[in-house]
């Protein structure tokens, strides 16, 4: 469940996503991004902002997030009831990647992919110096 505020900021929110999508995080952006495509660094809202700065009209709103919503209806949810503009990001080891292509996977597989991502696989190096060359 998230509990948006209108005196809530966006480092509120992204906590709250994150608590409950550890391999995932969002951000928030002055503009929408085009289904498919990801959104601009320039148009990047700090995280110490406020919601209600960024749209005047939010209104308090408790909001159930669960594991089989896409990223694409998550994305729009945002955008239709809170006129605010986010992109997912998916952990991949030590990057994060714009979810654009994978919009239409849930939120549970992306978070899943984050991890499995993450994961050190201690694999014993080979001795390729103990192989014949003839």
């Amino acid at each position: 469940m998230m509990k948006i505020l209108s005196t809530s900021t966006i480092q509120d929110i992204y906590d709250q996503f994150s608590a409950q999508f550890p391999y995932l995080k969002i951000e928030f952006y002055n503009k929408a991004h085009v289904p498919g495509q990801g959104s601009r660094n320039d148009d990047l809202i700090r995280h110490q902002t406020l919601l209600h700065k960024v749209n005047p009209d939010i209104k308090a709103t408790d909001f159930l997030i669960h594991d089989d919503m896409t990223v694409a209806d998550f994305e729009a949810w945002m955008e239709k009831e809170l006129n605010l503009h986010v992109q997912v990001f998916r952990k991949s080891n030590d990057i994060w990647l714009q979810t654009s292509a994978t919009d239409s996977w849930t939120l549970g597989k992306q978070n899943g992919k984050g991890q499995r991502s993450t994961i050190d696989y201690e694999i014993a190096p080979i001795d390729i110096t103990d192989f014949d060359v003839e």
